[in-house]
């Protein structure tokens, strides 16, 4: 049977209780305020620069914002983009404005700040030229997409990261030491209690404070327990934004690496994520051209049979088809000879304009065309040697480009041996025409 939670009021949520004091107190972020991290030689020079700090939720954003203004001397304002409007915008630069004439500068801290509009990021840029306000932003979004590029060119972009598994360990200590009491878990419920904050340290925290509000006496949990307890968090995944591309990167990468286990891994966190299977079949149709090719023709046809099998089976039976398919595709020897022969030749087309066919494989359907000379002199391949006449096929004026070169990799190796072995047919057979 489920434990249940007795309901209570705390002073204050622990995570708050929590909070550092003290830059070097953040947890996770050594990088930006260790004793060589960029706020802290930032600080330690007396310039502190308008600031995106772009990371994860719960990684210390907001707290680092109002430590920075505390260090700094600077009157902290607070604001969220999904609240605020301009109205608001302009009531704090005029306040800014009025603390800056009696010596007072101002921080002005602007969370989820990839909310605001084009306008209304761009009513930040006088403000922060002037040195009306130091701007920090605080985004979950990759400022590159989310963010105004005049803006950005004002700012320092300073990234966050997700806590690792030391650093959430090292918030379970704290919140222990503030409650004078161990967390009632098992050593396996431990690390899953980790492991379901997926690096959030804020999430944790509200977590921890769950199980803390059991019985002091209660028997510590085992993992089935706090998951009965406990909801599980959805992984961070966003269809439409940054996280979509970042791991269909790294589904793609895994693959043309040829580790169907880091495949596997990426295929289940997108499915998991809700990404609708087909999208993933598209992709895995285009990755077997581009990264295998002809090294394995079958891997093609291996993507578009998954793809068939997912339309036939739907989800989730249909998933199997297309774990199967990336399995294959990692698994298959790797060649891009196609995908570079073919924007190669692209190159060729763009560069060579409007050139005819020679004349001899013209086809010449009417009597005008036979006396210009179409298909005057072609060679029927099947009723030459070897059923290959060696004739030159590119246009009048250009000379033979090679544009695929296949590797000694998988079936590439028997088709790299045949046109070797037709370079050769058609070397010796234009040694032999007369010179005209």
């Amino acid at each position: 049977m489920s434990a249940t939670l007795p309901f209570h009021h705390p002073v204050a949520p622990l995570a708050d209780r929590l909070r550092p004091g003290a830059l070097d107190q953040v947890v996770g972020q050594d990088h930006l305020v260790g004793p060589a991290g960029s706020l802290t030689r930032m600080l330690g020079r007396g310039s502190l620069a308008s600031l995106i700090l772009w990371g994860p939720p719960g990684v210390g954003k907001t707290t680092i914002a109002r430590l920075l203004a505390e260090q700094a001397g600077l009157h902290f304002t607070q604001i969220s983009a999904v609240f605020s409007g301009v109205a608001e915008l302009k009531k704090c630069f005029e306040e800014a404005t009025k603390r800056r004439q009696v010596g007072q500068a101002t921080l002005l801290f602007v969370d989820e700040i990839h909310r605001f509009n084009r306008a209304q990021q761009d009513g930040f840029l006088p403000v922060v030229e002037n040195g009306t306000v130091t701007l920090v932003g605080a985004t979950t979004e990759n400022p590159s997409f989310s963010l105004n590029g005049a803006l950005l060119s004002r700012c320092q972009v300073l990234v966050l990261r997700r806590l690792d598994d030391a650093g959430l360990e090292l918030l379970l200590a704290r919140a222990e030491a503030e409650m004078g009491r161990a967390l009632p878990l098992q050593a396996e419920a431990r690390e899953n209690l980790r492991a379901m904050a997926d690096g959030d340290g804020r999430y944790l925290l509200n977590m921890a404070e769950q199980l803390f509000a059991l019985p002091e006496d209660a028997a510590a949990l085992d993992a089935v327990g706090l998951s009965e307890l406990l909801s599980k968090r959805a992984a961070l995944y966003d269809k439409d934004r940054e996280e979509h591309y970042n791991l269909i990167s790294a589904l793609h990468k895994s693959i043309r690496g040829s580790d169907p286990d880091a495949a596997l891994y990426w295929l289940a966190r997108m499915l998991g994520g809700g990404e609708d299977p087909r999208y993933l079949a598209r992709r895995l149709v285009r990755l077997a051209s581009e990264d295998i090719g002809l090294a394995d023709p079958q891997a093609l046809v291996q993507a578009m049979t998954a793809w068939q099998v997912y339309e036939r089976l739907g989800s989730p039976e249909g998933e199997l088809a297309i774990a199967q398919c990336v399995v294959y595709l990692a698994t298959a020897p790797k060649s891009n000879a196609l995908y570079k022969a073919l924007g190669a030749a692209q190159g060729a087309a763009r560069g060579t304009g409007s050139l005819m066919p020679p004349a001899h494989i013209l086809n010449a359907p009417t009597k005008m065309m036979q006396q210009l000379g179409y298909g005057a002199g072609y060679a029927y391949d099947h009723e030459t040697a070897d059923a290959f006449s060696g004739q030159n096929y590119f246009p009048d004026g250009m000379e033979r480009r090679q544009f695929y070169s296949p590797p000694e990799r998988g079936f590439e190796r028997e088709v790299a041996k045949r046109l070797a072995y037709w370079s050769k047919l058609r070397q010796n057979r234009a040694s032999q025409e007369p010179t005209p």
